[in-house]
């Protein structure tokens, strides 16, 4: 990467005794910004740190003394360095005077979009989003060059706070062929958005900064005229954008919509659900988590569908080493909740380790944990099928090879397209993702190789019967629709058998929230099935537990089948599990 930043020219602001601490600093290459604010000692912000420059406290004179070398202070309190991406901010007191300055070092960082350059060939709208000082700008200003410079298209850059092309009236060379229109005020940028497309004849426009919902409708008129947007919004994540009714409208809009019976049976959720109200103004999001690492969702519409239904979406992350070479890997939702999520990478390590230690129940030598197994690690992409059929490979003289290698009811080819009639599709999903198996989950019935079905749901409805008849789809019917009753289902779909003893990954589909508590408390339950209850088959009593967390064990304790109760009173209720 090359990095262009006039650092001389911020420095000169400065008072002269700040000025010579800056200047013979040894991280003076790496400084983010100089605080000035009245009656407190100067500070100076780098990346992983911030110290101060001087014992003595900053006077009015030697803030007056900074104005005067900067250009105005606009309606939006910034100002700027002619011919500099530097950024000066002003604090005011109720009178209006200026008693603070934030004075931000700006670099045009030239390979900054390495990561996502195939897709800012795509010609698609680009949606940058991330938190202060993450870099948004930066990559902006790249985006608006490579546009110009090396794709040759009309590029029309928004320029409300000077802060892309830098102040004065010719724009930094930063931005390449690209145009500039500045803002005379915040509160117009989405009038100039408009008034650039229909005088200037741009083929992209970017924006920084899409913080009203004026801004976010101009957007959207940009966008259904055909040019391709790329800017920036307030917001860390695309579900940030969600839960934001002022900017939701970038993502497509959130809107109730009430299901017939029928189809929320069919999706196995309430009558009334969220649904996206429109196609999203930006087709692709990123998501700048750190400078080195984003994540980019391919297709906005599919990312807000997934997160509307109570999943998680699966983006890519994306990152860059020291030598520019990038690295792409899919993130997995491995559990309930929002939180713990696992890459799909090489040497990676398992989010759940059943050789983990804690402060909870087995520090009291209540139980001994077992030996961690030592399994060899997958390959990346190796599905839970072709394991089994590695395994199966080696062991011929046990298991018949040839039996295995038809997965389908009927021998169909892999995936397995299946319709699940009343069963959770979030559950389907998630053990379908968790032990990557070769399903494909479809609404359509004519595409299905199987349906997947809730026994009461198929009693109380002959047309589906007769529509699998007339199909000749086979029906398979579980008990519940709880993550044990799915696993055995699908494994019996695919002619898998249930192994004797749970992996880490099964226990990964009991967790909620993926808490030391929840995984402690399945730990306690694995071993006790495992040391106890099966080899001397003895009932056993667990240790005190949330409902919540209970509820978990129960299906745990199900997974092997074996039978469980809960007994005792609150707050010591606890499980006790049965021999079979």
């Amino acid at each position: 990467m090359t990095i262009k930043d006039d650092l001389q020219k911020l420095l000169d602001i400065l008072p002269q005794d700040l000025r010579q601490v800056l200047e013979s600093h040894p991280q003076r290459d790496s400084l983010v910004e100089v605080v000035l604010d009245l009656g407190r000692r100067p500070e100076a912000r780098f990346p992983n740190q911030a110290e101060y420059l001087s014992e003595t406290p900053v006077t009015q004179a030697q803030i007056d003394d900074c104005i005067q070398r900067v250009g105005t202070f606009g309606g939006d309190n910034r100002a700027g360095i002619e011919q500099t991406l530097h950024r000066i901010s002003a604090i005011r007191n109720r009178n209006g005077k200026i008693i603070g300055l934030t004075c931000r070092v700006g670099r045009a960082i030239f390979g900054t979009i390495g990561m996502i350059r195939d897709l800012v060939e795509t010609g698609k709208s680009i949606l940058m989003l991330g938190r202060p000082g993450v870099g948004k700008t930066t990559a902006l200003r790249e985006i608006a060059r490579v546009l110009a410079d090396d794709l040759h298209k009309r590029v029309v850059i928004i320029d409300t706070s000077n802060e892309i092309a830098g102040d004065g009236d010719v724009a930094h060379p930063a931005i390449g062929r690209a145009r500039r229109m500045q803002v005379a005020h915040p509160e117009l940028q989405h009038q100039v958005m408009i008034e650039a497309v229909e005088n200037h004849m741009p083929e992209v426009i970017v924006i920084d900064e899409i913080g009203t919902e004026l801004e976010a409708l101009a957007a959207r008129t940009i966008a259904e005229r055909g040019v391709q947007l790329v800017g920036t919004a307030h917001g860390n994540q695309i579900e940030n954008l969600i839960k934001n009714p002022t900017l939701s409208d970038l993502v497509g809009g959130i809107q109730a919509v009430t299901l017939g019976d029928d189809e929320a049976r069919r999706r196995g959720s309430q009558k009334t659900v969220l649904e996206r109200k429109a196609p999203p103004t930006f087709e692709i999001a990123v998501e700048m988590l750190e400078r080195q690492r984003w994540v980019v969702h391919e297709s906005v519409a599919d990312t807000v569908d997934t997160l509307l239904r109570g999943r998680q979406p699966s983006p890519q992350t994306r990152t860059v080493d020291d030598n520019g070479k990038v690295a792409i890997t899919r993130q997995l939702s491995v559990v309930n909740g929002r939180g713990g999520g696992q890459q799909l990478a090489s040497g990676g390590e398992d989010s759940f380790s059943s050789g983990r230690t804690s402060g909870g129940w087995r520090s009291s030598g209540q139980m001994v944990a077992l030996p961690p197994l030592t399994l060899e690690r997958e390959k990346v992409g190796q599905s839970e099928f072709e394991r089994l059929l590695d395994e199966s490979f080696n062991y011929s003289d046990t298991i018949d090879f040839a039996a295995s290698k038809n997965a389908g009811p009927n021998g169909e080819d892999l995936p397995l397209h299946v319709y699940p009639y009343g069963v959770s599709r979030h559950q389907l999903e998630q053990v379908i993702n968790v032990l990557t198996l070769p399903v494909v989950l479809t609404k359509d019935i004519d595409s299905a190789d199987a349906i997947l079905a809730l026994r009461s749901h198929v009693k109380n409805h002959a047309k589906l019967r007769q529509m699998a008849k007339a199909r000749h789809v086979p029906i398979h019917m579980i008990k519940a629709s709880t993550i044990p009753q799915i696993t055995r289902g699908l494994r019996r779909l695919l002619n898998i058998d249930d192994p004797e003893i749970a992996d880490d990954r099964e226990l990964q589909l009991f967790l909620h929230s993926g808490s030391d508590d929840e995984i402690d408390a399945l730990e306690e339950a694995r071993l006790a099935v495992e040391q106890i209850v099966i080899p001397k088959g003895q009932p056993v009593e667990l240790l005190p537990r949330s409902p919540q967390v209970r509820k978990m064990q129960h299906e745990l304790v199900e997974h092997y089948r074996l039978k469980s109760h809960s007994f005792g009173e609150e707050p010591n209720r606890r499980l006790r599990i049965y021999p079979a």
